[in-house]
Formats: C-alpha cells, structure tokens, sequence
C-alpha cells in the first residue's frame, strides 16, 4: 500500500525561506530502503504511524516502533528495514528549504523556528506535539481535494515545521514568490524514489520513460546531478539493500539474491565481491566490509 503526492505545486514561506514541498508519502514498507542521501537544502521528515523495523543513520542503529518521529537532512545517509512480522507504516514528506529574501510581515518567532528546522542534519525520537494526527489532515485534504485544499494543506505543512522543532526540544529536554519546483528538481525526486523502491528491476528504458526525456538524455542527466551512470546507481542501489538484508539471518544469500534481482546466486555473489572486495558469506562471518553502511 502506496499512497504519493509528488505532482503538486505546495510551498510555504517561513522566517524569510522558502520550503518547496516536492514529495509526500503514506506506505507500509515491506521491502527495505538502501542507505541514501538528498543533497543541500533537502530534508526527510519520517513518522511511524504503525509497526516496526530498524533506520541505519550515519552507520549507527536505531529501533523504530509506533509514535517514533525523525528528520534526515542534506547529506544524511539513512536506509530503513521493517519488521518482516509487523512492517512499518511511515509518513514521509520531502521538503526542500530555499534560503529567500528579507522581507516584512513575517510572524513573531518564524526566524528562531527556521534556525532549528535548519540546523537539524539528523534528529531521531518520539512525537510529543500529536504530528501523526497533523499527517492525517495533510493527507486527508490532498486526497479529496476540496474547495481551498492547497491552502489548507500548506499551512497544515508549515505547522508540521512547528511542531518537529517543539518535538526535537522537548524531547531533547521571502519576499521572492513561491512558484514551482524546478524540472531538475522534480527529476531528482523521481530517480530517488525509482532506486530506492524498485531496485529489484531496475531499468534505464523505465526510468528514462517516467523522467519522459530518452535513455541518452537519462544518462546525462544522472551523471550532471550525480556523477554517475546508471549502472553505477544501480549497482549501489543493490549493494546497499544486500548489505542490510544480509543482516538478517533468517534470509539465505540465495534468496537475496533473488530479492535483489539478480539472475543467480553466483551473479550476486561476484557483483558483491566486486564492490565491498569480499563475498556476501564472508561479510556475514567477518561483520561490515569498508564502505558498507
């Protein structure tokens, strides 16, 4: 179960920035995310609605349950698995912070709220300012879509702001108009989401058809925003998930590299070899090769 808004143009300003809302999604992970990052100025907020699973941050594991609220922001590697027995059932929204222009009229406090939003690379813990209940009405206004929906749901998103920095504090203890998000960005959001839902079947054909543009435009456009191929980002797609899966022992290196796509275990095993320099069975005796998360 999928539910995604990365069609619509929702944007707020607060304390002379401009956030970008390029993507929101409701789903229960049943397979895991590999470990990624979005570049300057984005950030991840994450709310577990329901279930369970783990979050890899920065090579450190975090336990994630029903309540538990976390921000990623640029930079950030973060990879999720669930709970095979009961997965998680995540809120996401992407939000992509532009720094605007000075400006008057802006509400007592917004500065003070945009220097803690902005400062938060990485925050993890428990929602205390009823966050889930907020999500709910964001996702309610954008799916029926009534008379004043965006504005609705805008507001609803800036005081998803508020409430993050309440939630990080207690629990710790521009003028320039907002129009839409640019193509760039947009296909950046596109080819995240591409590598790390479906790297089972990868396909540059696919991907270049959803980006609407041809494979060798794909290509280019992969190596301006990333510096890489294709093949490379999909070769580190794979690795990521395999690394984490292979963490569970209850799975057998047959049956991921099944999961992963590849056409056989010995595949599998010489495309791993290849990348961390040693095989899937010898990364489980000897703990995480150099480079794995």
């Amino acid at each position: 179960m999928r539910v995604g808004f990365g069609d619509l143009d929702l944007s707020f300003s607060l304390g002379g920035a401009v956030f970008q809302v390029l993507n929101l999604v409701y789903e229960q992970l049943r397979r895991t995310i590999p470990s990624h990052s979005h570049g300057g100025g984005s950030f991840e907020i994450h709310y577990i609605a329901s279930g369970y699973g783990t979050a890899q941050v920065g090579g450190r594991r975090y336990e994630i349950s029903p309540g538990t609220l976390y921000v990623t922001g640029p930079h950030t590697e973060h990879a999720q698995t669930p709970d095979s027995r009961d997965p998680m059932c995540e809120y996401c929204v992407y939000f992509k912070l532009e720094e605007g222009r000075r400006h008057g009229g802006r509400a007592p406090g917004e500065e003070a709220v945009l220097r803690a939003f902005a400062r938060t690379s990485f925050w993890f813990g428990r929602d205390t300012q009823r966050v889930g209940v907020l999500l709910e009405e964001v996702f309610e206004e954008l799916e029926q879509r009534r008379t004043g929906y965006v504005i609705q749901a805008e507001a609803l998103l800036k005081s998803l702001v508020v409430k993050l920095v309440r939630s990080c504090e207690e629990y710790a203890g521009t003028d320039a108009p907002a129009g839409r998000s640019s193509l760039t960005e947009k296909s950046a959001v596109i080819i995240e989401d591409y590598f790390l839902y479906e790297y089972q079947s990868l396909s540059l054909e696919e991907l270049a058809d959803r980006l609407g543009l041809g494979a060798r435009q794909t290509e280019r456009l992969l190596k301006k925003l990333y510096g890489k191929t294709f093949l490379q980002k999909k070769t580190e797609a794979r690795m990521s998930a395999a690394v984490l899966l292979l963490s569970d022992e209850g799975r057998s290196v047959t049956a991921i590299a099944e999961l992963l796509g590849y056409s056989s275990v010995e595949h599998f095993s010489s495309a791993f070899k290849s990348f961390y320099g040693c095989s899937p069975r010898a990364y489980r005796k000897q703990g995480a090769p150099p480079g794995a998360v």
